[in-house]
């Protein structure tokens, strides 16, 4: 079960879209073969507020489709959810409970996004949809397990919007303790989510694992934003219009090319862009069905995606740098994971601090820190793990690290480092489903530069996760920051130096 969870809890369910306004009306979807079920619907900021319930819904179980992961379910509409004018922008979790069942699988969840109407912040937060979109293999298949076309008319994986809170076994890039043996083979992490029903990449995307722990910190700490799904950025290009920061979390790995015209925009227009993010930007999507579902060829796009040959193959579902698309993602992040994509996961780096190691004292992104140069950033929670972005670095006469290669912007300045990595055949956990016939490594030294040799597979194999800041756009844009790595999210709560360069990104960037 823990490796397909179709149709395994009493109830599922799924809303209509992504995100609403105010005024608009939620669909929520859902099957149910213990009678009735009560439905609750939180505003999950600082803490969790209920703000609409109704019980004793009538339980039908409608038939899933067979191609549920790429089409859809397509269940009738079970009850409706109004969205009051008073309800704030933010991520609202739906909450479904059977009135029969084992009573480990009576309750499951759906979420959406509640827009701003008019803009009410100075920052608009992005959770990352399309990327748990890309990990839920309800219904049968993921991007991760066959699939090249992925349906948001599914329920979310078990996990992905609430579970049980756990110290860190759900951490893909467990950290490990004084004098314990590393879990290289993520071997825990399977035990735990196998004991509780979760599938495998439950600690790879969605709500509970990124963006709810930044949303936490970030609203108790006073911060107020507008929220706005994946998809929304795409389909609206005035989305981040009057927005002087926008801001992405935790694993944002794949993005469309609309997604990415209306952040450039925003850059050239002046704003400002934060990514406490690894892995971003990874893989180009194209959404398709009026964004009810999303296409990624991924590793064989530059064989199979139908675009190839067109006048949209510059929209090739696979690698951003891949020479295709010709739009690697350091060209607006300053880093790729070309240069970097894994640390502390698997057997690389498995006893690394799990830390960025501090070049630039002075810089602004560390004002408050206390930190001097050389000082690790970050080795309490290990909050460089799993993914990474990285850039090529050298040391200058000053022995300060500076980015060099191709596809870098204007004024980059790497505050701070950390070693990383990609790996190949034979280097992933072996508890992890990876690829049977190469590995990222392999991969991204054959399509970055277009042969795979031993010269070209000794340039991706070693590379760094980086802080740095940068702008693409000139001295007239604005200003990106780049804090490479999936899990700088899990010393927010603990760690006051990860909270006050947080804070500083955060303050400078929404005063404009």
């Amino acid at each position: 079960m823990a490796d397909d969870v179709t149709r395994y809890d009493t109830v599922e369910g799924y809303c209509s879209q992504l995100s609403y306004a105010p005024g608009d009306t939620v669909e929520l979807h859902a099957a149910c073969r213990g009678g009735a079920f009560d439905v609750t619907v939180e505003r999950w900021g600082a803490r969790r507020e209920p703000v609409w319930s109704t019980r004793a819904v009538i339980g039908t179980e409608p038939a899933t489709p067979a191609d549920a992961d790429s089409a859809g379910c397509g269940w009738p509409v079970s009850v409706e959810i109004p969205v009051a004018a008073t309800w704030r922008s933010g991520f609202y979790l739906v909450t479904m409970t059977a009135a029969d069942g084992p009573g480990d699988r009576r309750v499951a969840h759906a979420g959406f996004i509640v827009r701003a109407r008019s803009r009410q912040a100075d920052i608009l937060f992005v959770p990352a949809t399309n990327t748990w979109n890309a990990y839920n293999n309800w219904g049968g298949r993921s991007l991760y397990t066959g699939g090249n076309r992925v349906s948001f008319a599914r329920p979310w994986g078990r996990g992905m919007l609430w579970r049980d809170e756990t110290d860190r076994d759900d951490r893909k890039a467990r950290p490990a303790y004084r004098d314990e043996k590393p879990d290289v083979d993520g071997e825990i992490y399977q035990a735990w989510r196998a004991e509780h029903g979760y599938p495998p990449y439950v600690g790879s995307a969605g709500w509970f694992t990124y963006e709810r722990r930044f949303v936490e910190w970030a609203e108790a700490a006073g911060y107020t934003m507008d929220y706005a799904a994946s998809s929304d950025i795409d389909r609206d290009p005035s989305i981040a219009a009057g927005y002087r920061l926008v801001v992405g979390v935790g694993h944002d790995e794949y993005w469309s090319a609309g997604q990415r015209a209306t952040i450039e925009a925003h850059l050239s227009a002046g704003g400002n862009y934060a990514s406490f993010s690894g892995n971003t930007m990874f893989w180009q999507v194209r959404l398709e069905d009026d964004a009810r579902a999303m296409r990624c060829h991924k590793y064989s796009a530059h064989l199979d995606d139908p675009v190839l040959g067109t006048p949209d193959e510059p929209t090739m579902s696979g690698l951003w740098c891949d020479p295709i698309v010709g739009r690697p993602e350091s060209l607006v992040l300053g880093a790729a994971s070309v240069h970097g994509l894994y640390y502390r996961f698997g057997p690389v780096c498995a006893r690394g601090a799990g830390a960025f190691t501090v070049s630039r004292e002075g810089h602004w992104m560390l004002a408050g820190t206390g930190l001097r140069y050389g000082e690790l950033l970050g080795a309490r929670d290990m909050v460089v793990g799993y993914e990474t972005v990285g850039c090529r670095l050298q040391l200058d006469e000053f022995h300060m690290p500076v980015a060099i290669g191709d596809h870098m912007p204007p004024e980059t300045t790497v505050v701070a480092w950390a070693p990383s990595s990609n790996l190949g055949m034979g280097d992933y956990p072996a508890s992890i489903s990876a690829l049977d016939d190469q590995g990222d490594l392999e991969f991204l030294a054959e399509r970055y530069y277009g042969r795979l040799d031993d010269e070209t597979i000794a340039k991706v194999r070693y590379g760094t996760s980086v802080m740095l800041t940068c702008r693409p756009f000139g001295a007239d844009g604005g200003e990106v920051a780049t804090i490479g790595t999936t899990d700088w999210v899990f010393g927010l709560a603990g760690d006051p130096a990860i909270g006050q360069v947080t804070r500083n990104v955060l303050d400078r960037f929404s005063a404009g």
